[in-house]
């Protein structure tokens, strides 16, 4: 056995996660994270150019504004002080949003900065539970607080597959290699 196959996986105590085969079995927990990786990912991208593009949502006031949303959800709230920060400028903050589900969105969907990327929609899940979602009872009907957990996984392995996280990762090993040799 060479140095590289005794090597591999060794991130993860061992587990051979990344090692060779152990049939379709194997593949398929190499892959395990992929449905979930490119269901948020297309999520947060659609959440992002839906806000971008709703004239409604990105307004201080009015029906279906951001403006509007905050002024109802903030007696209701968990952290107050989050509505009322955002409260100080609805439209700014309805950008900063929207740009932010965006840089998730294609941060995981490509893979680049992955952990990065699962972390900040992880935040973003965290305020808007924290905030939008937080009286909704039972808590189950709320959907941000099972976005966190959803990301949870993808901050903790990344994006292990078809990411530009691998393809660099490789590339680094490869040219690592020519060095050292």
């Amino acid at each position: 056995m060479v140095h590289a196959n005794r090597t591999i996986g060794a991130d993860l105590a061992g587990s051979g996660i990344d090692g060779p085969g152990t049939g379709l079995r194997g593949q398929l927990a190499r892959h395990a994270l992929l449905p979930l990786r490119l269901f948020l990912g297309a999520t947060f991208l659609y959440a992002g150019i839906d806000k971008l593009t709703d004239r409604a949502f990105l307004a201080a006031g009015g029906s279906g504004s951001l403006g509007e949303m905050l002024r109802q959800v903030h007696d209701v709230a968990a952290l107050p002080q989050l509505v009322d920060l955002a409260q100080q400028s609805p439209v700014g903050f309805g950008y900063a949003i929207a740009a932010g589900e965006l840089a998730v969105g294609l941060g995981t969907l490509v893979g680049l900065l992955g952990r990065l990327a699962a972390l900040g929609g992880a935040l973003i899940s965290l305020s808007l539970w924290l905030t939008v979602s937080w009286a909704t009872t039972p808590y189950y009907y709320g959907n941000d607080l099972a976005y966190l957990i959803a990301w949870l996984p993808l901050v903790l392995a990344g994006t292990p597959r078809f990411s530009l996280d691998a393809a660099l990762a490789n590339r680094r090993k490869r040219q690592g290699a020519q060095l050292f040799g």
